[in-house]
C-alpha cells in the first residue's frame, strides 16, 4: 500500500526549502511512501527579488514544481512549510491557501493529515505562533493535524540555540539570513516527515 505525501513550501532565501528537503527525506524513509515536493508561487516583483538577493538564493530550488491547489486532494498527507511574517505565515502561502475554497466546498481535504514547519529570523519571532495560526486553516479544511511529539527529544536540547517544538520543525535564520539550518533542526524536520507519513499510513490502512 502506498501513501502519498506532498511537501508544499514557500521559501524566499532557501532556509524553508532546506527544511522541506529534510522533511521529504524523512518521509521517504517510510516503506511505500510516495513523496512530492512543491513550492507555492512567488508574488514579489522580479526587480525586488533581484535587489534583495532573493532571486539568486531561489535559483537553488528553481526546478521544484509550483504547487496547484487542485493537486492537494491527491495526497494522503500534506506538510506545509512557510517562513514567518510578523508571527504568521508568508503572504505567498496565504495566497495559495486562499485558492483552496473549491476543496473546502467539496470536502476534498477532510480526513487528510496536515502538518506545518517554519523559519524565523529570531528565537522568539513567531516560531510557535506561525504554526499554530496556520493550523486554523487546516482545521477549516477538516484535516487531521500532526506535530512533533516529545519522543523526538532533540526539541528539548539546551546546549545550543535550536528551533523545533511540539508544533513542528523550525529554524532560525538570523536577522541577516546568514544562519543555515543546524543538524539538530534538520533532524527534527526529518523526524516530522517520517512521523507524519507513518500516521498517514496507519490512517489509510
Amino acid at each position: 500500500m502506498s501513501v502519498k505525501i506532498q511537501v508544499v513550501f514557500y521559501s524566499m532565501y532557501g532556509h524553508v526549502h532546506t527544511l522541506a528537503e529534510a522533511v521529504a527525506a524523512g518521509a521517504r524513509e517510510v516503506p511505500g511512501s510516495e513523496v512530492s515536493l512543491f513550492q507555492v508561487a512567488e508574488l514579489v516583483p522580479e526587480a525586488a527579488l533581484i535587489k534583495s538577493g532573493a532571486k539568486a538564493a531561489r535559483a537553488a530550488f528553481a526546478a521544484v514544481p509550483v504547487a496547484s491547489p487542485e493537486r492537494l486532494a491527491e495526497a494522503d498527507a500534506i506538510i506545509f512549510g512557510t517562513p514567518t511574517r510578523f508571527g504568521m505565515m508568508a503572504a505567498q502561502m496565504r495566497n495559495f491557501l486562499d485558492q483552496t475554497g473549491g476543496l473546502w466546498m467539496s470536502g476534498g481535504l477532510i480526513g487528510k493529515v496536515g502538518s506545518v514547519f517554519t523559519s524565523t529570523a529570531t528565537q522568539h519571532g513567531g516560531q510557535e505562533s506561525t504554526i499554530l495560526s496556520f493550523h486554523t486553516t487546516l482545521l477549516h479544511q477538516g484535516m487531521i493535524i500532526v506535530g512533533v511529539p516529545y519522543s523526538e527529544a532533540r526539541q528539548m536540547t539546551l546546549d545550543e540555540i535550536s528551533g523545533g517544538s511540539p508544533y513542528g520543525a523550525s529554524t532560525l535564520t538570523g536577522t541577516d539570513g546568514s544562519r543555515r539550518p543546524s543538524e539538530n533542526e534538520l533532524a527534527i524536520a526529518r523526524f516530522q516527515g517520517r512521523h507524519v507519513t507513518q500516521i498517514a499510513a496507519k490512517l489509510k490502512g
